[in-house]
């Protein structure tokens, strides 16, 4: 069984009434005998099969222009409709007419594989159709491959295609000419380790169980960001105690008696540095010190609490040094994205470094620069990507209440901070649970044939 996760593991994180359906896998169920195949080593009772030979008919999409979505006519599924666990977007419809859709009508047994565009953006993603999901037909970026009923469950086949193992053979097949493809001959050259069905069953079970948690987590964060969203609305243009309310130039409503003033003249705000080039050069990096990327204070929330890259001596010698406290905001191709520093950092001049004075709160200015995101991607300037230089960002418009209420904010604000991490950190927590599981079950190293495991409708109906 492989260190990353357990199914214990998995029981443990669904919570009691999972555990129930799903126990531990003993050690006496983990196979010794495994064959070597060109998917890796799988059980003496699994099968190695193409993609080819268990569809019964494959077939490009329509070619037609998506119209308005209209629930009382065919759904038009389109590539960029995929979501991330093998279904569709919620927020992402269109239709199509019953007569233009006609020729394209999706059935049970149905899976579509986006044969072009960049691998993992759409390439290589893939739908099996649901009945729950109403009429639907599908566009021409997609491959349709009808899958045969005996001895296969569908969805065991749908969440293999969002294994490790597949997306490496999709990365292999991409053609890198002018926009990466796998056609349908290629598509039907997969080879796919199939267990037996009940076997299969279980698998799928499993993985859509820990899908639904995650699903159901990205909900919760994305309620949890309109929430935030709401609360510095009302807090930046009513503020925390009661006030009289005016409209001030960029700023919009604020609080008549805070005092308007502009960012330089109440922080320091300084770009980032690294003079050497070519920036990638090995000899700069590798060292103790911390420097930071665009991607890195996107990811933040609030606090900046992780790093993937660090500097030598050598590397921190033509770099520049920011202390903890500091507020990190990126200002090329990402706009207006914060991040409070917790400790020294370094990074480059695609980010710039906001100190603020000792009668600024660190964490109240964050917040506000980030309710002020929309201004500031409206204000950079737009060539081959958005920017934003310190002649624009430094003479921006803020807001300072007293310190005593802009700590008030702070702290409110805070609070729907530390409850977006912690279901970011339970989002981790699955996404590495699911990772290891699935590495184990799908190439057979741990089984399932001796587990209890209740198969739910929703991978029941899929054979």
């Amino acid at each position: 069984m492989s260190e990353e996760a357990t199914l214990d593991d998995f029981a443990k994180q669904q919570g009691e009434s999972v555990n129930e359906e799903i126990e531990a896998v003993p050690e006496s169920s983990v196979e010794s005998s495994l064959d070597e195949t060109s998917v890796g080593k799988i059980p003496e009772d699994w099968m190695a099969t193409r993609l080819g030979d268990i569809a019964e008919e494959t077939e490009y999409g329509l070619t037609e222009s998506a119209e308005e979505y209209d629930p009382n006519k065919p759904r038009y599924i389109r590539t960029q409709d995929f979501d991330d666990f093998g279904g569709l977007k919620e927020n992402s419809r269109a239709s199509l007419s019953r007569e233009k859709a006609k020729d394209g009508i999706l059935e049970e047994g149905d899976m579509l594989f986006a044969r072009s565009g960049s691998v993992g953006a759409s390439l290589g993603k893939t739908y099996l159709y649901d009945s729950n999901d109403g009429d639907c037909c599908f566009g021409g970026y997609s491959i349709r491959h009808q899958l045969q009923n005996v001895g296969l469950n569908h969805k065991y086949i749908s969440k293999y295609t969002l294994s490790d193992q597949y997306w490496n053979w999709v990365r292999r097949r991409a053609k890198t000419t002018a926009q990466s493809n796998i056609n349908t001959g290629e598509y039907g050259s997969l080879l796919l380790p199939i267990p037996p069905l009940s076997e299969q069953r279980k698998i799928a079970t499993v993985l859509y169980t820990i899908d639904q948690a995650i699903k159901k987590t990205e909900e919760i964060i994305r309620q949890i960001e309109t929430t935030g969203k709401g609360l510095r609305q009302t807090l930046f243009s009513e503020g925390y105690y009661d006030h009289e309310t005016e409209s001030y130039g960029t700023l919009g409503q604020v609080p008549s008696d805070w005092e308007k003033t502009r960012l330089y003249k109440i922080a320091d705000v300084s770009r980032g540095k690294f003079t050497h080039r070519p920036r990638n050069d090995p000899a700069f990096y590798d060292g103790e010190y911390p420097f930071i990327q665009t991607g890195e204070v996107v990811d933040a929330v609030g606090e900046l609490s992780e790093y993937s890259q660090t500097l030598n001596e050598k590397g921190r010698g033509v770099s520049k040094e920011f202390a903890p406290g500091t507020i990190i905001i990126t200002i090329a191709g990402n706009i207006g994205d914060t991040a409070v520093a917790t400790f020294p950092v370094y990074f480059p001049d695609s980010l710039v470094g906001i100190t603020p004075n000792e009668d600024v709160d660190g964490c109240f200015l964050e917040h506000y620069l980030r309710y002020r995101q929309d201004f500031l991607n409206r204000l950079s300037t737009k060539t081959t990507q958005k920017n934003l230089n310190l002649t624009l960002l430094r003479p921006i418009e803020v807001v300072k209440p007293s310190l005593e209420e802009q700590k008030k904010i702070a702290e409110a604000l805070t609070s729907v901070d530390n409850q977006m991490k912690r279901e970011k950190q339970y989002k981790k927590q699955l996404q590495w649970l699911k990772q290891g599981l699935m590495q184990d079950l799908l190439s057979g190293t741990v089984r399932t044939t001796d587990t209890n495991i209740t198969v739910p409708d929703e991978v029941a109906q899929h054979g």
